[in-house]
């Protein structure tokens, strides 16, 4: 019982306080429960995150967990190829790639039906809509454009631009795109 509580301590401290090491939830190492999703194969990418039942507009789906690292840190993981640092604020990162993160499982889309919040530090990811029990949750992953045609969408929607990239960069991306085929 003991454990229990430092857990939940541990997962709810500040970033400032924690980044000289990871911030673990022992329990979550060999069971990770979620009351709104479940994790399966995906026609995206590897897994998935899908809907164990509807969920309503504006509801907190999961939180984006991880270990607190610096900046100088996160831009070393992200030139190794880790994709899953996530910007928190102008001190910190986290560092998603930890098995007890079940959220780096969550896909991209150009038709998401959630996206990321910040709240206190800490990461969210929010139903913009009513999702279906049964449906895939996919949120924008927001990157920059200066990346895009090192990361290519498969999330096959109708509105997929083809690329991983925020949407305020949608209308330049489609400029690039037509010069790239002259």
């Amino acid at each position: 019982m003991a454990a229990a509580r430092l857990a939940i301590k541990s997962e709810q401290l500040p970033l400032d306080r924690c980044a000289g090491g990871p911030v673990e939830c022992p329990r979550m190492k060999h069971e990770v429960e979620n009351k709104y999703l479940n994790f399966r194969k995906s026609k995206i990418h590897n897994y998935g995150a899908y809907a164990k039942q509807d969920i309503r507009k504006g509801t907190k789906i999961i939180e984006y967990i991880g270990q607190a690292i610096t900046k100088k840190r996160a831009q070393e993981l992200l030139e190794d190829g880790n994709g899953y640092v996530f910007t928190i604020n102008k001190h910190f990162d986290i560092d998603g790639s930890v098995r007890w993160n079940p959220a780096r499982y969550i896909n991209h889309g150009c038709d998401a039906n959630a996206e990321s919040d910040i709240i206190d530090d800490r990461v969210w990811i929010l139903a913009t809509r009513k999702i279906r029990k049964g449906e895939e949750i996919l949120y924008n992953y927001n990157y920059d454009l200066e990346d895009a045609f090192d990361n290519p969408c498969n999330c096959g929607s109708a509105k997929c631009v083809g690329y991983i990239v925020g949407d305020e960069y949608w209308g330049k991306l489609k400029k690039l795109v037509e010069k790239r085929k002259k």
